[in-house]
């Protein structure tokens, strides 16, 4: 009875959200966003991320989710906190690799559409995202199974092939292709319109997923007395996502520019995309591709999204993107000096610890006029 009036709850929940989600985005006049912006991953920020470990997760309760995710939540609910994790850590790469560029990944708050109108249009900023958020939930799922946190799931028992001179199999081998699936079924569930936008979405999320395929390696343990290493067993493990992070910005800066074609099929017409450039290497399955330029980021631009350089911290001395040259667009910086307390002369005591003094040093900060 309890679980029956559980399944209820839950629809009742999900009606008063859609009704909810539908005034709004009538209201705002963003009714395109539920066509091309995928909201859900306002999951990974704000009050939804921080209850998912403590709260039941009601699935009509996520923003955004179309019916096929619906039945995937409900299906594998157990999973869900690592798809909004891996959601998370695709976000905070992104931060990171973009930390000294124009547009560095600021995500909105108070707003299903956490990275503002930015990703309304098919640029590179776009693809990045994409491929980085659904590598992120495959690289969570993953790491999830084989941390045993999932019932659904475990280690990798295929493709493993003999073992090599001075090792055996043992250990996890982490699935990922386990994760990817669930990356694949449920990112790319609302992917499925016949336009340009859904067919770059499609594209960039499974090159970003066959980053980690691509960066998977043997790690190994050694076994024996005193650490000799007389036994060794390896297991297949993802990197580090920085390494997918850098990975994927690689991709991100040699992305391929396309153009849209149409073509009459029996379920009427349908938009795919060619290169832009017949002269240049047509991109691979794991190339990023775009068919829309960037906006310059150097003002704020409610339209675009762009907040705009004023205020951002530039290095003096770089004459890359994170540079005061190219950051603040040519406005010139400012300087103010900003003293720091630090550990400095440290001495290691025998045995075993170290003490170091508290020193006060100044440093120049230059930030963009």
């Amino acid at each position: 009875m309890s679980a029956h009036v559980g399944i209820l709850l839950e629809r009742f929940c999900e009606t008063l959200r859609m009704i909810y989600l539908g005034c709004f985005l009538l209201l705002c006049g963003v009714t395109h966003v539920m066509a091309s912006y995928p909201i859900w991953w306002s999951l990974a920020v704000g009050h939804q991320y921080s209850s998912m470990g403590t709260q039941p997760i009601l699935c009509g309760s996520i923003p955004g989710l179309v019916p096929k995710q619906l039945r995937f939540c409900r299906n594998y609910v157990e999973i869900m906190p690592s798809v909004a994790e891996g959601v998370k850590i695709g976000i905070q790469e992104c931060q990171h690799q973009f930390r000294g560029r124009r547009w560095n990944c600021t995500t909105v708050n108070d707003n299903l559409a956490i990275f503002g109108p930015v990703l309304d249009k098919a640029t590179r900023e776009s693809a990045f995202v994409h491929a980085i958020a659904s590598a992120g939930v495959a690289f969570a799922v993953t790491r999830a199974c084989a941390e045993g946190s999932a019932t659904i799931c475990g280690c990798d028992t295929r493709h493993k092939g003999p073992p090599g001179e001075g090792w055996k199999w043992g250990g996890c081998s982490e699935d990922v292709e386990f994760g990817s699936m669930v990356s694949r079924e449920f990112a790319d569930a609302r992917e499925n319109r016949p336009d340009a936008r859904s067919a770059m979405n499609r594209h960039n999320n499974e090159a970003g997923r066959m980053s980690l395929n691509d960066n998977m390696f043997l790690k190994c343990k050694c076994h024996g007395l005193s650490g000799s290493c007389e036994v060794k067993t390896c297991w297949w493990s993802q990197p580090d996502f920085r390494v997918i992070g850098d990975y994927m910005k690689d991709k991100y800066d040699s992305a391929s520019e396309m153009v849209v074609e149409k073509h009459k099929e029996s379920r009427g017409w349908v938009e795919t995309l060619r290169p832009k450039y017949n002269y240049f290497k047509p991109p691979t399955e794991r190339d990023l591709v775009y068919y829309e330029s960037s906006p310059n980021f150097c003002d704020p631009n409610p339209e675009t999204g762009s907040f705009g350089t004023r205020d951002r911290i530039c290095n003096l001395t770089s004459h890359g993107i994170d540079g005061c040259d190219l950051l603040c667009c040519g406005r010139g910086h400012n300087t103010r000096t900003e003293k720091r307390k630090e550990k400095c002369h440290c001495i290691f005591h025998w045995c075993c610890y170290v003490s170091c003094q508290e020193c006060v040093r100044v440093y120049d900060v230059h930030t963009c006029k």
